[in-house]
């Protein structure tokens, strides 16, 4: 007689156990050494968070742990902190450890009702993914001008002071930022634009129509002041909301919807956006194929039929003017002067080698034993990688990243002004320590590693590294002031800067609790001068212990025992969708500037 252990794997993984409930799948663990293997099946797993959860992990480079996060997005946490203007932080009162007009550690974010699993920051603005599909904001999109009372949501400059979720007519894959409007897909793969988080604009255009792969979105992307979409055959489509037909059709539709008098957008009793979504009927541009004379780069295992592949984009990631690109095999390349569509037809991609050939990585200085001095206690070298393969980038404003996973991992940096000559800037305790995720504020970093710990480094930012209130840290150390009486005028005046943390150093998210705690972060965010974080609790403890920021208006106080949001999540299909947001000049000046900051720090 036939019993289940007979049915193939694959079926049993593909067809029967994603509709098992999370719970019984533990106990069907239980039952034997087969089922206990196949239940924390890791790719299994993961795709339950996606279909669940709406969560993919496409952020980060994890590989492995998918369980465990499932467990832990029963109850995420969402922590913010640095520069608290225009409210960017949702907080409607800043924890007791603010300093000089920021938040300089972790404070806790309350969304009710949600389950927060991915966060993305925008230049003055926070946006949050929720489990459903749905977006959550808050900030202002364009923060560089007031908004009156009156106006709605139409207009960028308006800030929502408590996160918001937009009403939108489908369900959110992804989403990305630039300095003053935003984008994402959505789960039909089509591409959706914001200037104003009210009047969201869907892009129709043949370029994006999803009958080819060539025009079929499969990641979204904001640059400083653009859009790009990458798509499933590997061609970057890209174009300026700010600028030319679109900002001219966009100024048109916004007057229209003006003059129509009940499409302000405004905020909702139940605490969402009213957003009037529209088409807008244009065609981007596509940017040239990426070079066909790419060398091989091959790694340890590699079959032989690996040089055979087509080389092409699988990741792109956007700054101010350029497009740093990313191939199947490794290779990183960079496309700069993205002012404008005057600009196409002088730009190319180029092939950065020192990126991404592994002898060039050896030969780094990072990795060159340290010189003898007598009396001096040296650390021992690093141990450089045997072979490497680039698997992430990112980028923001003026810095972008590279990186490659597995205990030999390296984390390269470079900036737009970066050639093909330019050696990477390497800095040595990120180097073998199994960094997943790096994220970009305009002056100020953070790398997330696979065990859960976040790293900071960069300049102060009003307290954009987490890192603690300054003046309650030991004189000299990361996040501390320089000398003694730095420290006592700030204690005493508020008055002062940190100087800039150079060695990554460990963010804690159990400031302002009565003992310390243990939390897991499993995803980061970083823009203009602030950062958030989602983090899993790793033991259990009386919430009435902590001291956090005010509850949201309208929020109650948080119960003892949270009740977590259901896990029967819909099911919200495999495509991706691309979304945007923009920005209403209505007769003001158009378009995201740079930032205006004392020199080191900008937004």
């Amino acid at each position: 007689m036939p019993i289940l252990t007979d049915i193939p794997v694959e079926t049993l993984l593909d067809n029967l156990l994603p509709y098992v409930p999370a719970p019984d799948l533990c106990r069907l663990a239980c039952t034997n050494r087969f089922f206990a293997t196949l239940c924390n099946d890791d790719t299994f797993w993961k795709r339950k968070l996606q279909e669940d959860f709406n969560f993919s992990g496409e952020g980060t480079a994890r590989t492995s742990g998918w369980k465990f996060i499932y467990k832990g997005l029963s109850n995420p946490r969402v922590f913010v902190w640095g520069e608290t203007s225009n409210g960017r932080l949702g907080l409607t009162k800043s924890p007791r450890y603010s300093f000089g007009g920021g938040v300089p550690a972790p404070a806790e974010l309350r969304i009710p009702g949600v389950r927060i699993v991915s966060l993305t920051a925008g230049g003055m603005s926070f946006h949050a993914l929720d489990s459903e599909g749905r977006i959550h904001v808050w900030g202002a999109l364009n923060g560089e001008f007031m908004s009156l009372r009156s106006d709605g949501f139409s207009v960028p400059e308006k800030s929502a002071s408590k996160p918001l979720r937009l009403q939108l007519p489908t369900a959110i894959r992804s989403i990305s930022c630039g300095r003053l409007h935003s984008a994402a897909l959505d789960a039909n793969s089509d591409v959706w634009n914001f200037r104003s988080w009210g009047r969201p604009f869907r892009l129709v255009s043949p370029l994006l129509d999803k009958s080819i792969p060539e025009s079929t979105p499969a990641q979204i992307e904001c640059g400083w002041a653009f859009t790009s979409v990458l798509t499933q055959s590997g061609d970057v489509i890209i174009w300026w909301p700010f600028l030319d037909d679109m900002h001219r059709i966009f100024g048109e539709r916004d007057e229209e919807m003006n003059q129509a008098g009940d499409k302000r957008a405004e905020e909702t009793p139940e605490g969402s956006i009213a957003c009037v979504p529209w088409d807008m009927q244009l065609d981007p541009f596509r940017l040239p194929p990426i070079p066909r004379n790419l060398p091989e780069l091959l790694q340890t295992g590699d079959s032989d039929e690996a040089p055979k592949k087509e080389t092409k984009l699988v990741k792109i990631a956007a700054g101010d003017n350029m497009i740093i690109g990313l191939t199947n095999k490794g290779h990183v390349l960079h496309f700069g002067g993205l002012g404008g569509p005057a600009q196409l037809s002088q730009g190319r991609w180029e092939y950065l080698p020192r990126f991404s050939e592994v002898q060039y990585v050896r030969e780094h200085p990072t990795f060159s034993p340290p010189a003898f001095s007598l009396g001096a206690a040296w650390p021992a070298p690093l141990e450089p990688p045997e072979t490497m393969q680039i698997t992430h980038i990112s980028a923001h404003f003026q810095t972008f990243t590279a990186y490659s996973t597995g205990a030999s991992s390296v984390v390269l940096m470079g900036s737009t002004r970066t050639t093909p000559d330019d050696a990477p800037d390497m800095i040595p305790a990120l180097q073998n320590k199994g960094v997943i995720s790096v994220v970009l504020g305009d002056y100020h970093y953070g790398a997330l590693t696979s065990t859960g710990k976040l790293y900071t480094w960069g300049a102060f930012s009003k307290g954009a590294l987490g890192l603690g209130n300054p003046v309650d840290i030991e004189v000299g150390q990361p996040g501390g002031f320089a000398t003694q009486q730095q420290r006592d005028r700030a204690r005493h005046h508020s008055f002062g800067t940190p100087p800039r943390v150079e060695v990554p150093t460990e963010v804690r998210f159990d400031h302002g609790l009565k003992k310390r705690r243990e939390r897991f972060c499993f995803a980061a965010a970083a823009a203009g001068w602030h950062t958030g974080a989602l983090v899993i609790d790793l033991e259990p403890g009386d919430e009435e212990e902590e001291e956090v920021a005010e509850p949201a208006a309208g929020e109650g106080p948080r119960p003892a025992q949270t009740q977590p949001v259901p896990a029967q999540v819909p099911f919200l299909g495999r495509g991706m969708l691309p979304f945007r947001v923009g920005f209403p000049g209505r007769g003001r000046r158009i378009g995201p500037g740079r930032g205006q900051g004392p020199p080191g720090e900008s937004s």
